[in-house]
């Protein structure tokens, strides 16, 4: 798809989602007959040079992803000044939406999510993208029950110069990493894969590990407070995946598993082990188990109706970087 596109080519729906910078809305494409998610940067920020860079660094990102767990990229461009850009159209909730219609997650279900969700992310480290928003409502759902990862607004681009003022903390407060909080200099893969273990967490338990009245109290525990173990009250999760889990939420990035793909690898095993091909089948596809858990999460997310869910895309970094701690706090 091409990168530069007219905002004419789109015939705009209802708005999905209105955030702090973008609406998103419900848009056909006419040049190529499908319908799409369309976000635009609000007209009244369009002179404001930070959230424009951002807008379009998200643009180029997406632009370079292409993978089955990371929402499409259909092209972008600028109309009279406003910038915009087109992506898959999701409509079947989001991750959040399940945990709060559903409950908690059953191992394999978490499991499953897991195995998409780190998969995502070593595509997108293995491009220098460190998505650093990791949370429920960034991972939507298609039709077929695939999780997709959306929303890079505040994403890092490591083959490019960081837009991100330094000693800025940026993210969502519940799911960010301790070198997060403490606004680190350098941010690595490390920190998308400390979310992930936040949000596997929360699958399981129905709560993040971490919780308190403001962001500080929340903070302090992030930095300083080991969690509890899950099998303290859930003694059905599997030991491997309590200490998968437990190594993802390392204080120090050098702790927690070397890449996405050795969490994906052990969230895989613990598939193959609960759903092992027969012996004798010679044409069981190396996928099998994986396929199983995505069917045993299918039939989860069958059960309960869904509704579309973009809202937490129509803001771009502005908006995801509510959180900027005072410098008394950390003493910048």
């Amino acid at each position: 798809m091409p990168v530069a596109r007219s905002l004419d080519e789109f015939e705009l729906g209802p708005i999905l989602g209105v955030g702090t910078a973008g609406t998103i809305y419900d848009a056909h494409d006419k040049t190529n007959d499908q319908q799409v998610a369309l976000k635009v940067l609000l007209p009244t920020l369009s002179s404001d040079e930070l959230i424009q860079a951002r807008f379009a660094r998200e643009m180029l990102i997406l632009e370079k992803l292409s993978h089955p767990n990371i929402v499409r990229y259909y092209g972008g461009g600028r109309s009279d000044g406003q910038l915009f850009f087109a992506m898959e159209l999701l409509t079947a909730g989001s991750l959040k939406d399940e945990l709060a219609r559903g409950g908690v997650f059953s191992w394999i279900e978490a499991a499953t999510c897991g195995e998409q969700i780190a998969s995502a992310l070593q595509h997108a480290h293995n491009h220098g993208v460190i998505h650093r928003d990791l949370k429920p409502s960034n991972l939507l759902f298609d039709n077929d029950g695939t999780l997709k990862l959306v929303d890079f607004g505040i994403a890092r681009d490591t083959h490019e110069a960081d837009i991100t003022n330094q000693g800025l903390t940026v993210g969502s407060h519940a799911y960010m990493s301790p070198e997060q909080i403490t606004g680190d200099r350098t941010i690595t893969g490390q920190t998308d894969l400390y979310s992930l273990g936040v949000l596997l967490y929360e699958l399981l338990a129905g709560h993040p590990p971490f919780s308190g009245d403001n962001f500080a109290q929340l903070f302090q525990q992030h930095l300083n407070m080991p969690p509890r173990p899950l099998r303290q009250f859930l003694p059905h999760v599997p030991p491997a995946m309590e200490q998968l889990l437990l190594r993802l939420l390392a204080k120090l990035p050098e702790d927690r598993p070397v890449n996405a793909r050795a969490a994906q690898g052990v969230l895989r095993g613990l598939l193959n082990d609960e759903f092992p091909a027969e012996a004798n089948e010679q044409d069981v596809p190396a996928s099998y188990a994986v396929d199983m858990g995505r069917r045993a999460l299918s039939q989860r997310l069958t059960q309960h109706p869904k509704e579309v869910s973009w809202a937490a895309l129509g803001g771009l970094a502005v908006a995801a970087c509510t959180l900027i701690w005072a410098a008394w706090y950390f003493g910048a």
